[in-house]
């Protein structure tokens, strides 16, 4: 059984910078593939970021490429979301997902999640 525990949310001003951790236990994630989603009050919950444990292939929204960078820390069982130039738009609760397969995890139906951690940007 994998278990994702998400930190690092909290309030950042617009253009500001967040960094999101998700730390992984439970079993090996060789072969894995990791995603990152986020859910707005009221929005439905959007796919914005995903990487194989291998760290060879990776995916971004349209919405956050070019400023959200996901990265797997492999000595520390951590995957990582850096977030810059941050909009009030990206103001969600942001989870982790895993799951041995990237077609499950890009269609929301990951077999791991975490409990999220709030993302609000605002002045």
């Amino acid at each position: 059984q994998v278990h994702l525990v998400e930190s690092g949310g909290g309030l950042a001003p617009p253009g500001g910078s967040l960094r999101l951790s998700c730390s992984v236990s439970g079993r090996s994630l060789s072969g894995y593939c990791m995603g990152w989603f986020r859910q707005a009050p009221g929005k439905e919950r959007e796919y914005v970021a995903g990487i194989t444990w291998s760290g060879n292939d990776y995916y971004y929204s349209h919405r956050v490429g070019g400023r959200f960078t996901t990265s797997v820390d492999n000595a520390n069982n951590t995957v990582i979301l850096e977030m810059d130039s941050l909009f009030p738009e990206d103001t969600a609760v942001y989870y982790c997902t895993a799951d041995p397969s990237c077609a499950v995890v890009a269609a929301g139906r990951a077999s791991s999640w975490g409990q999220g951690t709030q993302v609000t940007v605002s002045s």
